[in-house]
């Protein structure tokens, strides 16, 4: 009997517990979720604008197909001018994809080694960060140093310093998050400082040698390593949930999201970054044992996603100009539906 009043007890608790859960659902989220997948991909960019985004540009690289263009909602609100597909965009942290492609490279080269440490290439910061003399370029690469990362200060992003020797600044003399090598932690701070190692290996800026050894062996015209390389009036403007403002002019300098690009743009370098048409075999073999071949990318404003799906030969890039609330769910949520529609319609 007692154990009967238990199980009964149980489940009043489990039942009491279910429907208070639902007072809390993100209800967005939910609706975006369980809908029923449309048939095309247009439909589906048109339901992120009902889910809260502001405006989205899909891009999608069929092999043996037309790139198809996708877009819905504005580019910029304020003046109610509508998405185009064309538009430049704050690609965020898929920047880290192309700065990795340098640095695979330059070792190739032997210009660079990935068991040199920090210390070796910027003596200056030894014993400003710990572990300097630990933390080998392979671990910057591969995020695996330890180093804070700039942008989990505290209220980073409601005054972000105005040049990376005063971002650097905020990590400066703070203990490591843990022992170089010994775990994953994403951290922004890593590719700031292979920005500095590259400049001072190149003798130039890395800017430039991303230009003439990546975007121009791809025809890549509508990348640009910074916003201030850009037209402004090309670029998409960006919004956050709560903040009326355009955040298009914020500028973001540091090598670990500075960059610019239409989707296509994106698009055609993922595909020679996963092909094998961007490296010879020895630079594919050094980028593989440092990086990832797909990225996802924020900034206040922007969102963005960026992979290759190898069992449609497909690579799909999707842009959101909305950040904030419940808006990188939503972006996820749309952009794995969208690989699902081309999923079906490539089962066909």
């Amino acid at each position: 009997m007692a154990k009967k009043q238990t199980k009964r007890i149980l489940r009043i608790v489990f039942i009491a517990a279910s429907v208070c859960s639902l007072f809390f659902v993100p209800w967005v989220l939910v609706r975006a979720w369980i809908t029923p997948l449309p048939d095309t991909v247009q439909e589906q960019v048109n339901d992120g604008i009902k889910y809260g985004l502001d405006g989205m540009i899909v891009y999608v690289d069929e092999a043996g197909k037309p790139p198809a263009f996708y877009a819905a909602g504005w580019k910029n609100r304020e003046h109610r001018v509508a998405a185009n597909p064309r538009s430049l965009f704050k690609i965020a942290s898929i920047s880290k994809l192309y700065v990795a492609v340098a640095v695979a490279k330059l070792v190739n080269d032997k210009r660079l080694s990935l068991d040199k440490t920090l210390a070796d290439y910027l003596p200056e910061l030894a014993g400003r960060i710990e572990n300097a003399d630990k933390i080998t370029l392979r671990m910057l690469v591969s995020h695996r140093s330890g180093i804070p990362n700039f942008t989990d200060t505290p209220n980073f992003w409601e005054n972000p310093p105005k040049d990376n020797r005063k971002t650097l600044e905020l990590v400066l003399d703070k203990p490591a998050d843990f022992e170089p090598g010994k775990k994953y932690s994403y951290s922004n701070t890593n590719y700031l400082l292979i920005g500095e190692i590259l400049d001072k290996t190149l003798g130039y800026s890395h800017h430039e040698y991303i230009r003439n050894e990546i975007l121009k062996l791809l025809k890549l015209h509508n990348t640009y390593c910074l916003l201030s390389e850009a037209n402004i009036d090309d670029v998409m403007s960006g919004y956050s949930v709560g903040y009326n403002a355009d955040l298009k002019r914020n500028d973001f300098t540091s090598p670990a999201g500075s960059m610019v690009a239409t989707a296509q743009d994106v698009g055609v370098f993922l595909r020679a970054l996963n092909d094998g048409s961007l490296l010879n075999d020895n630079e594919q073999a050094i980028y593989s044992s440092i990086y990832t071949y797909e990225h996802t990318g924020l900034l206040p404003g922007y969102s963005s996603i960026a992979r290759y799906h190898k069992d449609i030969d497909a690579v799909v890039i999707q842009f959101a100009n909305t950040s904030g609330g419940y808006s990188w769910n939503v972006s996820e949520i749309v952009y794995n539906r969208i690989v699902k529609i081309l999923r079906k319609q490539h089962a066909k």
